[in-house]
């Protein structure tokens, strides 16, 4: 069940790509899709977290935290926007979906093997792989009209996903770590618990959107665009959900794989609406290539081990 809740989770991320490229496609900007897509997220993190779990008390920790990752996310989807204005699309969220192997390599850097982070060598192997397929498939859309400014767009898209993700993991490292006052002073095992992380994060990044909309843009919002903000945020939200419900519905061996394959499957699918719907050319051996890194970088394989040894 947990793998069908990853594939899933994987297909509604996939398909909120697709209705940002829908959105761009019918004459709107990305910062108008992205102004109603984290409003809608925002409601639905607020179902989804407090409403859900039952825990309502908030604490200022963890809203400077959420506001820390609003920011990051906020300049994420803005340079995400502006690469998929510029280059393809599939490639595009290619590259942001292979950021998940970097966050191992900080986490090892800022806090060693002392508090159980270790680089092993199939991290690195895993990383080389998945560096050598988007190469590849890089390889000759160097031809493509303002390549240069692509370029420097998903360099910068890539980078903060990765501090993105460092801080998500460093966070559920926080909620599991037995005695939090060892590692930090700055959340009480309760404050880190509280369910208001994720609302403050797509609060915040909605602000953003919409302060640079305002000021950017100076005009109305297009049909289209609110639209297809309204089914990415939906789709965003019911991902992450999914993306939950799998953490929570998975046995040892399957959380060791569930984090890697639904980044494959949004590679998957992203690549796939890309070829289909706008005949992008996609290098398919070099996205299996990466997808391969990826599981092998990615992957708890010390968990996986010790799941076979028990049975």
């Amino acid at each position: 069940m947990a793998l069908l809740f990853v594939i899933l989770a994987g297909g509604c991320i996939a398909l909120s790509n697709l209705f940002m490229r829908k959105s761009l496609d019918g004459g709107g900007t990305s910062k108008g899709f992205l102004v109603f897509q984290m409003f809608t997220a925002l409601l639905f993190s607020i179902l989804l977290e407090p409403v859900r779990s039952g825990n309502f008390s908030g604490n200022f920790p963890i809203a400077l935290l959420g506001i820390c990752a609003g920011v990051l996310i906020a300049l994420l989807l803005f340079f995400l926007g502006k690469a998929l204005e510029q280059g393809p699309p599939g490639f595009t969220f290619s590259i942001l979906s292979a950021a998940t192997v970097m966050p191992a390599i900080l986490m090892t850097l800022l806090f060693g093997p002392r508090l159980g982070f270790s680089y092993t060598a199939w991290h690195g192997i895993g990383s080389i792989l998945v560096l050598a397929g988007l190469f590849w498939a890089g390889k000759g859309l160097e031809g493509f009209r303002n390549w240069r400014l692509w370029c420097i767009l998903t360099v910068s898209m890539f980078s903060i996903h990765v501090l993105l993700l460092t801080l998500f993991q460093w966070r559920v490292f926080l909620l599991n770590f037995p005695r939090l006052e060892e590692v930090t002073q700055l959340f009480t095992r309760e404050e880190i618990q509280s369910a208001w992380f994720l609302p403050w994060m797509f609060f915040t990044s909605w602000i953003f959107q919409l302060v640079i909309f305002i000021f950017t843009e100076r005009r109305r919002l297009q049909k289209r665009e609110s639209l297809y903000g309204a089914l990415g945020g939906i789709a965003n939200s019911l991902g992450t959900f999914l993306l939950i419900c799998a953490v929570q519905a998975a046995n040892p061996l399957e959380s060791a794989i569930v984090f890697p394959m639904y980044s494959v499957a949004i590679i998957f699918l992203s690549n796939l609406w890309g070829q289909k719907l706008y005949q992008e050319a996609v290098n398919w051996k070099a996205c299996q290539l990466a997808a391969i890194g990826l599981i092998i970088g990615t992957v708890d394989w010390k968990s996986i081990a010790a799941f076979i040894y028990r049975t």
